[in-house]
């Protein structure tokens, strides 16, 4: 359900855009940074907000992959999988991260401290391999990097 803090949120991201659809990817951002992910209820609810179909609201939500369409860890890791970061040895830090964390590619840990997700491209690619731990990009990474960024999310 949408909180009042939310419809505030919304309600300013609809001053600064031309159009209810142009506002659509950040509503749906600030219902995610309250709950962690977007329910399909909060996908009907967002839409009704804007006035616009539910379709529409499903399409921008599904399409993209910074939208978490199911619950999540406290803790969100994007591992970059493009070609710049693969050809760094990014699929050596996937096993690393795998065998570290306990979980594949979109799971969380038993504790629900992280959920491993893949991402196309985190627009680091010069300083590759790459990573996002919520919203803070750890970027050259090592076996023994990653290491020492896990240790400081709790």
């Amino acid at each position: 359900m949408l909180t009042d803090h939310d419809k505030q949120e919304i309600q300013a991201e609809l001053a600064r855009t031309p159009s209810r659809r142009g506002a659509l990817i950040e509503a749906l951002r600030v219902v995610q940074r309250r709950a962690g992910w977007v329910s399909n209820a909060d996908v009907v609810e967002v839409a009704a907000f804007l006035g616009l179909p539910v379709s529409q609201a499903e399409d921008v939500a599904t399409f993209y992959s910074m939208i978490f369409r199911q619950e999540v860890g406290r803790h969100v890791i994007l591992l970059c999988d493009s070609v710049s970061c693969w050809v760094n040895r990014a699929d050596a830090l996937l096993t690393h991260l795998r065998s570290r964390l306990g979980i594949r590619l979109g799971q969380t840990t038993a504790d629900g401290r992280f959920t491993l997700l893949p991402a196309a491209c985190l627009g680091a690619c010069d300083r590759g391999p790459v990573m996002k731990v919520d919203e803070d990009l750890h970027t050259h990474l090592t076996a023994e990097k990653i290491d020492r960024i896990l240790e400081s999310y709790p």
